[in-house]
């Protein structure tokens, strides 16, 4: 067993070795920093929601993007009790590597310009966006794939999230400021295809062995106060300047506030414990920021925001309660951290709430604003319904990409020269730390490792 950790090291250690020297050479060849305010160094259309028409603004937006991204998601990997430390030091791996790749696989879409990739503070505020959705999949298959998988995982789902991100916002000409479609709902699905793909016949034996320990409730209570600090400014970072940034703060504040109440109105119907878990109220806060990923700048009044959290938590929780059983036993899917109803279904009903919006959008209701979040109605060449129905077609535009690049990916990382022992699951951990012989945490009790199995696996 340690002899197959040590060689599994020693193919990481391969493998970054390889990656970094590619990304070395390839920002050598096209990588340049450069003024992101020019108009050639985004996206044609003029819809764009990646030029930041405020420089100075930069470098506060990625902070709180970077931040949310490796604090806020981090947290969320450090759920079980003997991954917990080597999930975290895999999120480091992650972000390292994804933030790179993404800088050139998005900066052939944004900012390109003759033959070079230009950088800034908003380029670093996409790749968080990018690094985001691959955190989010992540979450699906915890526990059940080795660092080296994970890698091979990013440095494909990347490409692929740039890919869908551009057929949405460029060529379809939506609105998705905060990633109800891009983040979370491509995240999700791209992450519980390659779950399904990379299920083994001794999964439930795997499962056993996955129980959360004594850090899990502290990890989401610190998660649970980075989201409520920095998600209103990561939603918003992207948002359309001069006034309309205010709406996609307040609203996912609003959301948020909501989606936590609910949390504490509704678990204790579905669930017999009596005391709500620090995860669930975590799941809470997430499906709120979810909801409001492409309404939040669309929402005219506070109240709307209210109703979109409230019902968001309460899908979220029906879901944990009657829909992950399904998933478990009819689709063979196991979601290591419950992605599927915290961002999947939260974010398909931001989509269709974004939806509404759009086709509900005049110039009496939004004056100004009108021509930044929805440019093309603003210039006549789209009516609000036309924006609405375009808004509608991306998300099976993005379930499908998600679902087939997914799937392939799986296909991929089960092969058998990649995959870990079935019968010795704490390989995947001793990769990156050294686990005791019984695969138990030092001082922790058989009661303090519930399977995931339970009704609502994180």
């Amino acid at each position: 067993m340690a002899e197959g950790a040590a060689a599994s090291r020693l193919w990481l250690a391969g493998l970054c070795f390889f990656l970094q020297l590619l990304t070395i050479i390839l920002f050598a060849a096209f990588v340049r920093y450069g003024p992101e305010d020019g108009p050639d160094l985004c996206s044609p259309q003029s819809n764009c929601s990646r030029r930041d028409p405020e420089p100075g603004s930069g470098y506060p937006r990625f902070r709180d993007a970077h931040l949310q991204a490796l604090l806020g998601f981090g947290f969320l990997l450090a759920f079980l009790g003997r991954y917990g430390p080597g999930s975290v030091a895999t999120s480091l791996l992650v972000v390292a590597f994804a933030v790179q790749w993404a800088l050139l696989a998005q900066g052939l879409f944004y900012f390109s310009l003759k033959g070079k990739i230009y950088v800034g503070a908003q380029s670093m505020v996409s790749a968080d966006f990018c690094t985001a959705a691959v955190l989010i999949s992540s979450g699906a298959v915890l526990g059940r794939v080795n660092p080296i998988q994970m890698l091979l995982m990013t440095l494909l789902e990347v490409p692929l999230f740039a890919c869908n991100e551009f057929i949405l916002l460029s060529l379809l000409g939506i609105s998705d400021s905060g990633g109800s479609l891009t983040i979370h709902t491509f995240g999700a699905y791209f992450g519980l295809m390659v779950s399904r793909a990379l299920r083994q016949p001794r999964a439930d034996e795997r499962e056993e062995q996955q129980g959360a320990g004594r850090s899990p409730d502290v990890f989401a209570a610190l998660g649970t106060l980075y989201l409520w600090i920095f998600w209103p400014s990561f939603a918003s970072a992207t948002t359309a300047r001069e006034g309309a940034e205010p709406w996609a703060v307040l609203n996912v504040y609003f959301s948020l506030a909501a989606s936590t109440l609910a949390a504490f109105v509704f678990s204790p119907i579905l669930y017999e414990e009596g005391t709500l878990q620090a995860a669930r109220i975590q799941d809470a806060a997430l499906v709120g920021v979810a909801v409001m990923g492409m309404a939040g700048e669309m929402l005219l009044t506070p109240f709307g925001a209210l109703m979109a959290g409230f019902l968001a938590s309460h899908l979220s929780l029906l879901g944990s309660r009657f829909l992950s059983p399904i998933l478990r036993s009819r689709l063979r899917i196991q979601d290591t951290c419950g992605v599927h109803n915290v961002h999947g279904l939260p974010g398909v009903l931001g989509t269709l709430v974004g939806t509404l919006l759009a086709g509900l959008a005049t110039a009496d209701a939004y004056g100004g604003r009108l021509e930044r979040v929805f440019p093309l109605v603003a210039q006549g060449s789209r009516t609000a319904s036309g924006q609405a129905w375009w808004q509608l077609c991306a998300l099976p535009v993005t379930l499908i990409l998600a679902a087939l690049g997914g799937s392939l990916t799986g296909a991929l990382l089960g092969i058998r020269v990649l995959r870990s022992d079935p019968k010795s699951p704490e390989t995947e951990s001793k990769v990156l730390r050294e686990v005791p012989e019984d695969g138990l945490d030092p001082g922790a009790s058989h009661e303090e490792h519930p399977c995931l199995t339970a009704p609502t696996p994180r």
